[in-house]
């Protein structure tokens, strides 16, 4: 448990940190630091990164969002097959994030378990 909770902090401080200077697909990298430093075991492996960054994206997307009262995320829950819910962008965006680390966390923890044998 105690290995759940650091990974998942270690997770949102290095998306939050690569954030800032690269592009969305940081969080994969944090993700994947993240596994490779702090070892789960069986299904947290996906769901602590997964969630921890879902967490970052739904919450920071909501910030930016509310910031213009939501105006650019109706325009593009429009677009979306969203029915022009703001509200269920910021899930999706939460969503994406959170698969991407999820999977690049499963891949980090895949090439640990290659280098151990």
């Amino acid at each position: 448990m105690k290995t759940n909770i650091i990974n998942f902090v270690i997770t949102i401080i290095l998306a939050v940190l690569l954030s800032l200077y690269l592009p969305w697909w940081s969080v994969m990298v944090a993700g994947f630091v993240s596994a490779l430093f702090f070892s789960l075991k069986k299904a947290a492996v996906f769901f602590v990164p997964f969630l921890a960054v879902f967490c970052f994206w739904a919450i920071y997307a909501f910030i930016v969002s509310s910031a213009n009262d939501f105006t650019l995320a109706k325009k593009i829950a429009v677009l979306l097959p969203l029915g022009g819910n703001p509200h269920v962008l910021i899930l999706v965006t939460g969503l994406v994030g959170g698969l991407a680390s999820g999977v690049a966390a499963v891949f980090g923890k895949q090439l640990v378990g290659l280098v151990r044998k």
